[in-house]
């Protein structure tokens, strides 16, 4: 066929095809009140309280006065609470990125030491969970899941199943001299792909070991295991109210660190720390909940301390929500978590996991922002996915059950704020290893 005949052809086919229906739009992330969401009958499932709430802003901008929150400081603008302060405390608008996260000349560098982990070399996550997301639209298997019927809190992810990952781990070795058992700081959500500023953190340390506000300690940061949220490698590890993450990095993830930095970790839980933003956040505090015998310190942005935990666990429907409060679904039975005896859902607050369970030798620092996430899939209306109520929940209970603990909230800041990360770091990292001793 002459070329001429080709192109002649390839118009008449453009002309006789039937049109092709555009492709469906991704289900999307949402910000705002959850179509068909109870808000009204607050002894009701589900209910939903938007009290204190602007929601002409997405996600909505929440009000530090609201009286279902706690009490708190309000600092003046580009402040930040003291080191040795506890309580709550609001601060900002304005975020100010604090000297101690810039590279100052003079301050010797920490080295930077990586290696690689994998589903097959895995005893604990072997093999690893995989979501089958359209290409082009992430997470859209959760944005636009189905629930279980009757039940707001249980989301189904069919498209979930058994599979790889692969995730590095970074290791953060201070200039100088090293106790020979070595103090050291893990954080979720690490590596080159992670979410969080590594750099930055690993410059911060630089200066605050320096300058002797920080004892010389390692720093590891780990990878996520892939994806996000429900049925995902990610969400399984970080949103699980188990100890299992912790053992996880105890038994696989310590000892090659250990053999790549030819160091020896302290076995001291006061010596060693958790830290995370997001999931993570909500992870770090987990490992020194379900180990405290690992871990005593624990610093967390916009902790997920929400309904997240998938597989759903009927012995603990509302996943990390439970710590402060109890499920918002109908009533249940009196159970048993970890040996934390919970008794028969009321709908009251009142009744989770730290008000329940003997005290534990946990400092907890942790931040959230006036516009952080609020029920970003929404067909989990389950009145346990405000981010902001959940942290100021965790702040009333750690207070009533005499927990050291410092909470920031941040005004206009939204989900891990950057700006605020780098204002507060610094004091963050202080706050949390005050007391120890070398």
């Amino acid at each position: 066929m002459k070329k001429s005949s080709i192109l002649l052809s390839a118009t008449l086919l453009c002309y006789a095809a039937p049109a092709v229906a555009a492709p469906a739009a991704c289900p999307a992330w949402n910000a705002s009140v959850p179509p068909g969401a109870n808000i009204t009958a607050a002894s009701a499932p589900f209910f939903i309280d938007t009290s204190g709430l602007d929601l002409k802003t997405a996600p909505p901008t929440r009000d530090p006065a609201n009286p279902d929150y706690p009490r708190a400081s309000a600092l003046a603008d580009g402040a930040v609470p003291s080191p040795r302060a506890d309580g709550n405390f609001i601060i900002g608008p304005s975020h100010p990125a604090a000297s101690e996260t810039a590279v100052h000349p003079g301050v010797p560098r920490g080295r930077v030491l990586s290696f690689t982990m994998s589903s097959t070399d895995s005893v604990i996550y072997r093999p690893g969970m995989v979501r089958d997301d359209a290409d082009d639209c992430l997470n859209a298997a959760i944005y636009g899941a189905h629930i279980a019927p009757g039940d707001a809190s249980d989301v189904i992810v069919t498209s979930s199943h058994p599979g790889q990952w692969t995730r590095s781990v970074d290791v953060y070795v201070p200039a100088g001299h090293l106790p020979r058992a070595a103090p050291f700081i893990v954080f979720g959500d690490g590596g080159p792909a992670g979410f969080f500023n590594e750099r930055q953190f690993f410059t911060t340390l630089d200066n605050l070991i320096h300058r002797h506000r920080l004892p010389p300690m390692l720093a590891i940061g780990i990878g996520a295991g892939g994806q996000d949220a429900q049925g995902s490698e990610r969400g399984r590890e970080y949103d699980a109210v188990s100890g299992t993450y912790a053992e996880w990095v105890e038994r696989e993830v310590l000892p090659r660190v250990e053999h790549t930095a030819h160091v020896t970790l302290t076995r001291d839980p006061d010596a060693r720390a958790t830290m995370g933003i997001s999931s993570s956040g909500a992870a770090a505090f987990t490992m020194a909940w379900f180990h405290p015998e690992l871990y005593h310190r624990v610093l967390a942005y916009s902790p997920t301390m929400v309904n997240q935990q998938w597989p759903h666990d009927s012995a603990l429907p509302g996943g990390a929500w439970e710590y402060h409060d109890d499920w918002a679904g109908p009533r249940h039975a009196a159970r048993s978590v970890e040996g934390v005896h919970l008794k028969a859902a009321d709908g009251s607050p009142g009744a989770p996991l730290i008000a329940n369970a003997p005290h534990k030798p946990i400092r907890y620092w942790f931040e959230t922002g006036d516009r952080d996430l609020f029920y970003p899939a929404a067909p989990l209306a389950d009145g346990m996915h405000d981010w902001v109520l959940a942290n100021e929940h965790m702040a009333k209970v750690l207070a009533a059950a005499n927990y050291r603990y410092q909470f920031v909230f941040a005004r206009d800041a939204v989900h891990v704020d950057k700006p605020t990360v780098a204002q507060t770091l610094p004091e963050a990292l202080e706050w949390v290893w005050q007391g120890y001793k070398n």
